[in-house]
C-alpha cells in the first residue's frame, strides 16, 4: 500500500534540519514507524525476533556500534536498549551534525538507566491517530491555516463530501493507518476494538513495570468513555467504576491507572482557558475528558455504527472527539494547544484553539443543523464579553478570537454575518 502523508511530515522535516536527533511520541499503532522510515536512509528495529539478542548483547557491550549506519539512522523500540539514549545524545555531540537520528517506540522505558535528558540534542515531537484529511475522507478544501491567515476568504458553498453516516463509521474505525489496507468494513472495526483489550491487558501494565488489573483498567476506560467531552469530576468517575459493580477503586488507584493510560497516550484531557472575562471566580476549571482517537470511546463503550445511527445524542460527543483529534492533527507544532471555555452561567467554547504567536480559535463542535444557531450565538457572545472587559480593562486587554468555528457534520461551509464560520469536518485540512 502506498504510503499515505501525514501532517507530521513536515515537522519531522524541520527538526531534522534544526537537531541532530528526533524522538517520535505517541499511542501504538498511530504510524511512528511507517513515517520515520519515509525519511530514514538506514533502519535497526530492536524487536527484529532474528537480531534482538544480537542487538541486545551489542548494547550492553559497545552501544555505539548500533548507531552506525547512513543517516537519519531509525532506531525502532529504542526503549528496549535505554542505553542508547544517552549514546545517541554523545554521539550527537560527537559529530555536530543535525539530522542523524530517529528514535521511535513506546513510553514504557527504565529512565532510571537514563542519564541526561538530551535537551537540545533529541527533539520531541508527537504524533497522533490519522485525521480525516490524512485517510483521505476529508476532501481538505477548506485550510486551517489559510483560514488564520486570511480570516475573510470565502468559504460560501464550499461542501463536504461526507454522510453523517460515514463520519459514524470513521468515527467507529479510528484513525489506524492500519485499518488502511484491510478490505472490508467489519474487519476494520476490530482494530480499535482490539487495541482496548492490548491497553488494558498488556500495556498498563508495561508501561513502567507495575503490574494492574485489566478490569479495573477496561471499567475505569469505559467510565472515560461515557464522560468524554465533559467536565466530570474524579470523584463522580470513581462512583462510576464502583456502581458498574464490578471492581471497587480508591482515589489513589483511580490517579496510578489514569497517569499510566496518559504515559500511553490514549488519554488526553484538556485544561480550562481562564481569561478573566468576567472574574476570576467565574471559570470552570476542571479537566475536560477526552480520548487521542474517538473509536477508544466506541471500542471501550462496546459500540458500533449501527448503534450509533439511532443514537445521535451519544455520537454528538464522539464526534467532538474527532474534532479534537483532526484540529491536533492540522496543527501539530511546539506551541500549538487545545483549551476549553465554560464559566458558570453556561456560556461555553467546545474548544479554544491556540496558536503559537497568539492568535486562537473560538470553536463549537455541532453535529446537526439545528444546534449550528446555539453555537454561533455562544463564540459571539464570548467575543462581545472580550471587547466589554477590553473597554474596562485597557491596560490588560485580551486578545479578541482571530477566527470563530462551528465545525460540523453537515453538507455546506459558510460564513454568517455575525462574522462566526460554519464549516463541515469533512471539508477540513491543515
Amino acid at each position: 500500500m502506498a504510503y499515505l502523508k501525514r501532517t507530521a511530515d513536515v515537522l519531522l522535516e524541520e527538526r531534522l534540519e534544526a537537531f541532530g536527533a528526533i524522538l517520535i511520541e505517541g499511542p501504538k499503532w498511530c504510524g511512528k514507524t511507517t513515517t520515520a522510515e519515509q525519511y530514514a536512509k538506514s533502519v535497526i528495529k530492536l524487536q527484529d525476533p532474528d537480531m534482538r539478542d544480537e542487538y541486545l548483547a551489542t548494547a550492553e557491550a559497545k552501544p555505539s556500534l548500533l548507531l552506525k549506519g547512513a543517516t537519519p539512522r531509525l532506531i525502532d523500540e529504542w526503549q528496549d536498549a535505554p542505553v542508547l539514549w544517552d549514546t545517541v545524545r554523545t554521539m550527537v555531540d560527537k559529530r555536530q551534525e543535525q539530522g542523524q537520528f530517529i528514535l521511535t517506540g513506546s513510553n514504557a522505558v527504565d529512565k532510571s538507566k537514563i542519564l541526561h535528558s538530551g535537551n537540545s540534542r533529541i527533539s520531541k515531537m508527537q504524533m497522533i491517530p490519522m485525521s480525516l484529511w490524512e485517510s483521505c475522507e476529508s476532501n481538505g478544501k477548506i485550510s486551517l491555516k489559510d483560514l488564520f491567515d486570511n480570516p475573510d476568504s470565502d468559504i460560501d458553498g464550499i461542501e463536504s463530501d461526507m454522510t453523517v453516516e460515514h463520519l459514524i463509521f470513521c468515527a467507529c474505525r479510528g484513525g489506524w493507518p492500519g485499518t488502511m489496507n484491510i478490505k472490508t468494513d467489519r474487519a476494520r472495526l476490530l482494530i480499535a476494538r482490539n487495541y482496548v483489550k492490548t491497553v488494558c491487558s498488556e500495556d498498563i501494565s508495561r508501561v513502567d513495570g507495575v503490574l494492574r488489573n485489566e478490569l479495573l483498567a477496561r471499567t475505569i476506560l469505559r467510565s472515560y468513555a461515557r464522560n468524554i467531552s465533559t467536565v466530570a469530576k474524579k470523584t463522580s468517575m470513581i462512583a462510576d467504576v464502583a456502581a458498574s459493580g464490578e471492581t471497587s477503586c480508591s482515589e489513589p488507584t483511580f490517579d496510578d491507572y489514569v497517569t499510566a493510560l496518559r504515559k500511553l497516550f490514549v488519554i488526553c484531557d484538556v485544561e480550562a482557558w481562564c481569561p478573566a472575562i468576567r472574574s476570576k471566580t467565574a471559570i470552570r476549571s476542571g479537566l475536560k475528558r477526552a480520548f487521542v482517537d474517538p473509536s477508544i470511546a466506541v471500542a471501550a463503550l462496546g459500540l458500533t455504527p449501527e448503534a450509533l445511527m439511532v443514537q445521535l445524542n451519544t455520537f454528538g460527543f464522539i464526534f467532538e472527539q474527532m474534532c479534537i483529534r483532526d484540529l491536533k492533527a492540522y496543527t501539530l507544532d511546539f506551541e500549538t494547544h487545545l483549551s476549553y471555555y465554560r464559566d458558570r452561567y453556561n456560556l461555553e467554547a467546545d474548544w479554544v484553539l491556540h496558536l503559537g504567536d497568539g492568535r486562537y480559535a473560538l470553536i463549537e463542535c455541532k453535529l446537526g443543523s439545528k444546534e449550528i444557531e446555539d453555537g454561533a450565538r455562544h463564540l459571539v457572545e464570548i467575543k462581545n464579553l472580550i471587547r466589554e472587559h477590553n473597554k474596562q480593562e485597557q491596560q490588560v486587554p485580551i486578545r479578541e478570537p482571530d477566527l470563530m468555528i462551528v465545525l460540523t457534520g453537515g453538507k455546506m461551509a459558510y460564513s454568517r454575518p455575525d462574522g462566526v464560520k460554519i464549516i463541515p469536518l469533512g471539508c477540513l485540512k491543515d
